[in-house]
């Protein structure tokens, strides 16, 4: 069946898996593909990965997901969502989370400082950095280095490092990535 609206088909199994939300739904691999616990945040260090997003849509949360690894001591902690361009520009962060825990084996949902209309479909990037003695694991799926570059030239890559020495604030860009070859999973609603 092919896809009715921004919250798929009634008969969409995607859509009944995520609870048949009424809103928007939208995530950069299926739950069922999570493979893997991956130790890749490191303190004060942004992750982004690759979030197919579509005209229309309107962000407002970002989800991530811890895996056996909880934050220890966390002094900062936020998600952010950047654009389509080249050099990714910010488009909204949620407020920093300072010392809140972030447990084991936790989804945690944060809401932007304002919803995002999206006005162009394409490749966004949603981020999550913790400043923290011990980062929290994420879950996700690991991929071999090639695989998150791309194979073809117009492929987008996948997951990037950014920054250092990060805390309270999300850089206006995310300039000179480095590959990171473990994919996060990550849902917008």
């Amino acid at each position: 069946m092919p896809l009715v609206n921004g919250r798929y088909g009634p008969k969409n199994p995607a859509w009944l898996l995520a609870g048949a939300p009424a809103g928007l739904s939208r995530e950069n691999i299926a739950r069922s593909h999570v493979l893997n616990d991956g130790g890749v945040l490191a303190s004060g260090v942004m992750l982004a990965t690759a979030l197919p997003l579509y005209a229309g849509d309107v962000v407002t949360n970002l989800t991530f997901a811890s895996g056996g690894t909880a934050a220890g001591t966390p002094t900062n902690w936020w998600f952010a969502l950047y654009d389509t361009s080249a050099t990714p520009n910010l488009l909204g962060q949620s407020a920093d989370q300072l010392t809140a825990a972030w447990a084991a084996t936790t989804s945690k949902t944060l809401p932007l400082s304002a919803p995002v209309q999206i006005t162009q479909t394409g490749i966004y990037y949603a981020a999550v950095m913790v400043k923290a003695t011990t980062a929290p694991s994420l879950v996700g799926l690991a991929t071999l280095t090639g695989a998150v570059t791309g194979m073809t030239s117009g492929d987008k890559t996948l997951t990037t490092v950014s920054g250092s020495a990060l805390t309270g604030t999300a850089p206006a860009t995310i300039a000179t990535p480095s590959v990171s070859a473990f994919v996060p999973r990550v849902v917008a609603t």
